[in-house]
Formats: structure tokens, sequence, C-alpha cells
């Protein structure tokens, strides 16, 4: 008695002899589909063009949105650069407010603030007191990267002037160049919670946070 192969025996016969349609041609014609365009029966062939026109649509979706990514990345260098000279030019006697004012300006942060906690560095008063200081300090030496997302319960919303407003926080540790340990928390918030999410790219914030450490550490 003869047995009909199952599906999946007759997938791998195929993959095994790819050749197999070439041997036989009149079946490929013989083989019919059902297209999900309107649902319509269409030969093999039509359904094969019809995948590879869906996944050149993909392809260039994909190139689009790939672009579009490279030119907001690049405007965002540009911003970074253009900021850093702005730093440097300035050599304020207050370099915490040069960050701040600099970072609303550029890159059009709605509100910021920061704090620091190594009284060794010489700022006002302001930037070394806060009610949730040691909560900050925390965060900041288990946060290895910024933190990007909602700003309920997070150290250093208290910090921003309109605080009440604000839905998402990026939170960026402090540190000396080359250095584990923070030295303060750089936060800028936004009452936008799509502003700054978990998913994220961190990338340009580590960036921010580097050239801030440096400007308001004074190395």
């Amino acid at each position: 008695m003869t047995t009909t192969p199952d599906a999946h025996a007759v997938a791998l016969y195929l993959e095994d002899h790819p050749n197999f349609f070439e041997d036989h041609p009149d079946l490929i014609a013989s083989f019919k589909l059902t297209t999900s365009l309107g649902g319509r029966t269409v030969s093999l062939q039509e359904r094969q063009v019809e995948v590879l026109r869906e996944k050149i649509r993909n392809l260039e979706l994909q190139l689009v949105n790939q672009s579009r990514y490279a030119k907001d990345n690049d405007g965002i260098m540009v911003k970074i650069h253009e900021w850093t000279l702005k730093l440097l030019a300035a050599r304020s006697e207050q370099p915490a407010d040069s960050v701040l004012d600099t970072l609303i300006d550029f890159f059009q942060v709605p509100a910021a603030s920061l704090r620091v906690w190594d009284s060794s560095i010489d700022l006002d008063k302001k930037w070394h007191e806060a009610p949730d200081l040691d909560a900050a300090k925390t965060l900041a030496a288990q946060q290895a990267t910024p933190y990007c997302g909602p700003s309920a319960n997070k150290p250093g919303l208290e910090w921003l002037s309109n605080s009440a407003a604000i839905q998402s926080l990026a939170l960026i540790p402090l540190r000396v160049p080359g250095s584990t340990e923070s030295f303060g928390l750089l936060v800028l918030g936004s009452p936008d919670p799509a502003r700054f999410t978990a998913d994220m790219d961190t990338h340009f914030l580590r960036q921010i946070g580097e050239i801030a450490s440096a400007t308001v550490h004074g190395q």
C-alpha cells in the first residue's frame, strides 16, 4: 500500500531537489493560488511576482525610513557641535547656567536642571542642594546610560520649574571623563509623554552628558 506524503515531507523533498520544477515545467502552469489582492486565483508565476513586488515595497519603505533617521541624526550632530562651540566660547563663571540655557535654546527642551554632590566643584550653593539629592545620587550610580521614560516618582523632577506639567524625563548622570562614578545629574523634562521614552536611543544623550560633565566639572 502506497502512503501519500504529508505537506512537510513534500516541502523537504523540494528543498532537497531545487531543480524539480525545471525538470517538470508543466507543473508550474497548473498550480493555482489565491492572491491577497481581491482573493482571486492566480498562477504560481503571478503569485511569485506579487510576493516580489510586496518585498520591493517593503524595502523601499525601509529605505525611506532609514533616510529620514539619517537626516534627523545629522541634524542632532550639527546641534551638538554648535552647542559645544557655544559653551567653549562662553567660558562662563557659571557653567551650570550656561549648560542649561544653551541646552534649552539649541535642543528646544521645555525644561532642564541639574544638581551636583561633589563639594569640590565650585558652583553656587543652589546647585548642591535638593531634597531628593540622595535619591538622585543612587539613581545616577545605578544608571550606566541615561534614563528615559515617565516622570512619575523620579528624582530630579522637582528641580524643574514647571514640574507639575512634566510627563517624561531624561536623567543623565554627570561623570568625569573616563570615570564610572557620577558627581551629579542632568535632568531634561517635557510635558509630552512621547518626548523621552524607554525605547529611544540614548547615544546623543550620552554625548550631551559627557559635554555637560566636562563643562560643569571644569575638565
